[in-house]
Parts: structure tokens; C-alpha cells; sequence
């Protein structure tokens, strides 16, 4: 039978088959997601724009304006791409190719991570839904900003996001790919200031 765990850096060994939350870290997730690339590594910059990065982004649009998500929601949409620090971050069109049993995998392993960190399994569908338009509002920043996309192509795939102006919202302006270390840094700090 062919191995299906992977071996973190702190040590952990977790079975993709069936991942345990007692083999889950918050520093192998924030390790692994600093080093994955969004856009599959298209971006401007010196550096990748991290699935880290784009968490910590898709977390801060999510609270923007809004004072009425809990640290534990917000948790969740900072963990809304976890899965990827062992999976990658396949872009869209490939997740579709392959079909359904990769969204099952996928879902197993989030579900884990969610017990880990003290959420439930699985986030109510208003929670869900929320998380993902913060992540299309995030993907529409990243597009323009980073990926090359022009505003009209970026606004047919993702929308035009709304209500990311006022206080705080500088960050949403001016992306800039960090380098690994840092972008780690930046998950784990926003990671122990919600939990």
C-alpha cells in the first residue's frame, strides 16, 4: 500500500486519508501556506503572493465593517484555505477538472482542522457563504493587483467588490507579496490574536 501521510515540520505525521486533529499544528498550516503560491505563482513582485497571505487578506475583508463576527468566525475564514498547506492551492479550473472526490478529500481534511482549532466540523452555510465572498473580493484585489488581470475581467470572474473603503481599509490598496518567513509570521500573529 503507498504511503498517504505526510510528514510536518514539527514532527507530525498526517494521514491524508484520514486526518486526525491531534496530528494538525498551527505552525506546520502557517509554515506550509507561506510557501504555497496563489495564481500558481503569476504574480508581480519579487516574492509569490502566499496562500497565507491571501488568508489573512480574506480574514480581514470578512471582519471589515463588520464588528458582529465572533473571533471563532473569524478564525474560520482565517482557516478557510488550510487544507492547502498539504494539498496546494489548485487553481479553480483544475478543482473542476478533477471533479467531486477531490472536494470530499478536501472537505475531510477541513473538518479536521476545524475540530483542531475548536470550530465545528462544518460552518453554518450563512458563514460559508460569507467567508466566500470575502474570498472572491480578495481573489477580484489579487487579480488587479497582482495577477495582471484587467478590472473588466477580474469583475466578470469575481464581482466588484463593495464596502472595502473608511478606516482600515489602506491594506485592501496596496498588496504586496511578503517573503516566506514573514508571510508565516503574519498568519501566526493574526492566528493568536483571534484565539
Amino acid at each position: 500500500m503507498a504511503r498517504a501521510w505526510q510528514r510536518m515540520l514539527s514532527g507530525r505525521r498526517l494521514d491524508l486519508l484520514d486526518p486526525s486533529p491531534l496530528d494538525i499544528e498551527i505552525e506546520d498550516i502557517a509554515h506550509g501556506l507561506a510557501r504555497v503560491a496563489r495564481w500558481n505563482g503569476q504574480t508581480k513582485g519579487d516574492n509569490a503572493f502566499s496562500v497565507a497571505q491571501h488568508c489573512v487578506l480574506v480574514e480581514a475583508i470578512f471582519a471589515h465593517g463588520n464588528t458582529e463576527n465572533t473571533n471563532p468566525q473569524r478564525l474560520a475564514a482565517l482557516l478557510h484555505d488550510a487544507a492547502e498547506y498539504v494539498v496546494g492551492d489548485m487553481i479553480s479550473p483544475f478543482k473542476a477538472a478533477l471533479g467531486l472526490d477531490y472536494k470530499v478529500f478536501e472537505n475531510r481534511l477541513m473538518a479536521a482542522i476545524h475540530i483542531r482549532f475548536g470550530l465545528p466540523a462544518q460552518s453554518e452555510m450563512a458563514l460559508t457563504a460569507a467567508i466566500k465572498q470575502a474570498d472572491k473580493m480578495a481573489a477580484f484585489l489579487e487579480a488587479t493587483q497582482l495577477a495582471g488581470f484587467e478590472v473588466a475581467e477580474a469583475e466578470k470572474f469575481f464581482g466588484r467588490p463593495k464596502g472595502l473603503s473608511g478606516a482600515g481599509s489602506q491594506q485592501f490598496h496596496a498588496l504586496v507579496p511578503l517573503k516566506p518567513i514573514d508571510a508565516a509570521k503574519l498568519y501566526l500573529n493574526r492566528f493568536e490574536d483571534l484565539v
